[in-house]
């Protein structure tokens, strides 16, 4: 009885990249096929956002870690904010030439209309509202499945911007409620950057 051993390397991924291997043991009477999968846990990508303001004291740093799940982590702090509600948003372009409003609109890659967190229909980068307290203080601790910092539509080297007002989420029925969420002026941005991974 004669056989050969054919050796192929697949790619396979289940929440962390894997390989597969596998092996064909081929006779004239019997064919069998083993593959083992082994399964790596990548190390997270992670991201950082330096937040300050051309006009104003707001200041914050926000950090993006992205494990492979289909979520990303964001988690932080912003100073220097009137008490209340603020929009809070990942906008298309890392461009501060011109502060703050050279960072275009909000990251939308599907061309959706704006809205909340958790709507269906929304652009990627619409994250709610941050809440700052009496001392002018947001902590910043989300996750959220459409900011990934792989991929095409990753968002390193976008932006993120911290509005005057809060976003009415698209539901507060203003003709800039399905764009921008109504949510004012950009008191402070920072462009989206890797980080070591450790």
């Amino acid at each position: 009885m004669t056989s050969q051993l054919y050796k192929a390397f697949i790619n396979c991924s289940f929440l962390h990249a894997a390989r597969c291997f596998s092996s064909i043991l081929s006779s004239s009477h019997l064919t069998k096929l083993y593959c083992v999968c082994v399964f790596q846990v990548m190390a997270p990508t992670k991201a950082v956002c330096v937040l300050t303001s051309p006009s104003s004291n707001v200041s914050g740093v926000i950090s993006f870690v992205d494990e492979g799940s289909g979520y990303t982590t964001v988690e932080g702090e912003i100073k220097g904010l009137n008490p209340g509600k603020h929009g809070f948003h990942v906008h298309a372009l890392g461009d501060t030439t011109n502060g703050c409003m050279s960072t275009g609109p909000h990251f939308n890659p599907k061309g959706f209309e704006h809205g909340a967190p958790e709507d269906e229909v929304r652009h990627a980068g619409d994250l709610g509202n941050v809440i700052a307290g009496d001392d002018g203080v947001a902590k910043v601790s989300l996750k959220d499945f459409q900011i990934p910092l792989t991929g095409a539509d990753s968002i390193i080297g976008r932006a993120v911007v911290v509005h005057a007002d809060p976003d009415d989420l698209g539901k507060g029925g203003h003709e800039l409620s399905k764009s921008t969420g109504n949510a004012g002026g950009r008191i402070a941005c920072g462009i989206i950057g890797l980080q070591a991974s450790t």
